[in-house]
C-alpha cells in the first residue's frame, strides 16, 4: 500500500512539474504574456461552430476591456529614468544603464502626458474585434437593429466604445447607437460591494502570502549590477526591489503603446516569469475565486449578470434583432468570467507558485478582452446561445447536449441563480 502511495505522489509530482514547465515555456516563448492583463490582446484564428439546423444569431450580449492604455501614470515611466539620471550624474551607470536611460527618455517622448489613457492601438483593437463580430455575425446587425453602448465614466473606456461603435458602423452605416458614459450605469458595469474593498488591502487574506512571495520572488541583484558601475553608490541610494518592478512595468507595457523599444534585454527568462507570477497571483487575490476571499470578488459580477439577463430578455420579448455593448475594466471581466464559471477562469488554487498552472491572467483579461453571449433561434421561437471570451468559444457548468451551445432555458436559471 506504502508503495502505491509513493508512486501516487512522484507521479502527482511529476505532473505539477510539468504544468509548470509549460507554462513557463510559454511565457518564454511570448513574452508579452508575461504582463498578465497588460498582454496586449492576442489576434488568433477561432472557431465559429455552426449552430444547429434552423437556428439564426439575433442578439448578442457584450461586455469589453478597454483596449491597450499607457502606463497607468506618467510617473510610471518618470521613476525609473530619474533614477538612471540620478546615477548618470554621478558617473555610476554602465554601458547598459547609459543604453536603459536612453530607451527611458525615447519612451517618455510618446507617453507623456498620456498616463492611463487607451493607446492607438487600443483603439485598432476595438475597432478589429467589432469587425469580427460583424463578420461572424452580420444577421445581428440588419437594419431594424436595436444596438445600445455604455461605457464606464473613466475615458479609455469610453474611447474603446467609440472605436468599437465606430467599426460596426463602418461595415452597417444604418445603425443608431445610443452611447452613454455616465454614473448611473456604473452598479453592473463597474461594481465593487462594501465588503471586496477591504480584502483587497494590506488586510486583505491574500496580502500577506503575496507580500511574502514577492519579497522571495525579485531577485534584482543581477538587474541591477547589469546597469549600475559602483556598488557603494547602489548601497546608499538604490531600492534593488523597487527599480525591478519599475522597470518590469515599463518592459510590460511596451506592447501597448506605438514605441518600438524592447526592454526584455534586462531580464532572465526566469526572473520575468518570476515577476509575472508574482503579478498574477496579486490580481487574482483581488479580483477573481481566491478562496479565502470567501467569493466577495466573484460576486461582484453578480450585478452585470442580472443586467445581461434582462437585456437578453428585453430583446427575446420585443422578436427583434441587436446587441447590448458595455465597456468596463480587467476588475469587471475577471469577476465576471469567475461567476460564469468560464473554463480556466475559476480556480480553488491558492499557492501562488502553483496558480499558473490553474488560472493565468493573461488568458482571462488582457487587453481589449470580450465577453460575447450569442443568442441564436429558429422558426419555433426556441433560444440558444453560445458564451466566446476573447473570441473564443467556451463552456460553462451547464449540461447541454449541442456544445458549445446552450438552450436559454437552461442557461438563464443558471444566470439567474450564480446573480443571486
Amino acid at each position: 500500500m506504502r508503495k502505491w502511495l509513493i508512486i501516487l505522489l512522484i507521479a502527482a509530482t511529476s505532473v505539477h512539474g510539468a504544468i509548470a514547465q509549460a507554462r513557463f515555456d510559454e511565457i518564454t516563448a511570448t513574452p508579452g504574456k508575461a504582463g498578465g492583463v497588460y498582454y496586449a490582446y492576442p489576434v488568433t484564428e477561432s472557431a465559429n461552430t455552426p449552430p444547429p439546423a434552423g437556428f439564426e444569431p439575433f442578439y448578442i450580449s457584450h461586455y469589453g476591456r478597454h483596449g491597450s492604455r499607457y502606463l497607468i501614470s506618467d510617473n510610471d515611466y518618470v521613476a525609473p529614468a530619474k533614477v538612471l539620471h540620478c546615477a548618470k550624474e554621478h558617473n555610476a551607470l554602465t554601458p547598459l544603464g547609459l543604453d536603459v536611460l536612453n530607451r527611458l527618455d525615447s519612451v517618455y517622448t510618446e507617453a507623456r502626458g498620456r498616463g492611463g489613457e487607451l493607446s492607438p492601438l487600443g483603439y485598432r483593437q476595438h475597432k478589429a474585434i467589432a469587425q469580427r463580430m460583424y463578420d461572424a455575425f452580420p444577421q445581428v446587425f440588419a437594419k431594424g437593429a436595436r444596438v445600445d453602448a455604455a461605457s464606464t465614466t473613466i475615458m479609455r473606456c469610453a474611447h474603446s466604445m467609440w472605436a468599437f461603435t465606430e467599426g460596426l458602423r463602418n461595415n452597417a452605416p444604418w445603425l443608431e447607437i445610443p452611447r452613454e458614459s455616465s454614473e448611473r450605469n456604473m452598479y453592473y458595469l463597474n461594481y465593487h460591494s462594501p465588503e471586496s474593498g477591504p480584502l483587497t488591502g494590506h488586510d486583505g487574506p491574500y496580502y500577506q502570502t503575496w507580500r511574502k512571495y514577492k519579497a522571495d520572488r525579485t531577485n534584482a541583484d543581477r538587474l541591477v549590477s547589469s546597469l549600475f558601475s559602483d556598488p557603494t553608490y547602489v548601497a546608499e541610494w538604490i531600492d534593488p526591489q523597487q527599480l525591478m518592478w519599475q522597470l518590469y512595468w515599463v518592459t510590460v507595457g511596451q506592447q501597448n503603446i506605438e514605441s518600438t523599444l524592447d526592454f526584455t534585454d534586462l531580464f532572465t527568462p526566469q526572473e520575468l516569469y518570476d515577476l509575472c507570477t508574482v503579478f498574477n497571483f496579486e490580481f487574482f487575490g483581488r479580483n477573481s475565486s481566491y478562496a479565502p476571499a470567501g467569493g466577495a470578488f466573484v460576486k461582484n459580477a453578480s450585478n452585470l449578470v442580472r443586467h445581461i439577463v434582462e437585456q437578453a430578455d428585453s430583446c427575446i420579448a420585443s422578436g427583434g434583432h441587436g446587441a447590448t455593448l458595455r465597456f468596463g475594466h480587467d476588475g469587471n471581466i475577471v469577476p465576471l468570467a469567475a461567476l460564469l464559471g468560464l473554463k480556466g477562469c475559476y480556480t480553488d488554487i491558492t499557492a501562488p507558485d502553483k496558480l499558473p498552472e490553474g488560472w493565468a491572467d493573461f488568458e482571462v483579461s488582457p487587453m481589449a478582452a470580450n465577453l460575447q453571449i450569442v443568442f441564436f433561434r429558429n422558426k419555433k421561437g426556441e433560444i440558444i446561445a453560445k458564451l466566446m471570451l476573447n473570441e473564443r468559444e467556451t463552456s460553462i457548468p451547464v449540461k447541454t447536449d449541442i456544445f458549445p451551445y446552450y438552450r436559454w432555458e437552461d442557461l438563464r436559471p443558471y444566470l439567474l441563480r450564480i446573480s443571486e
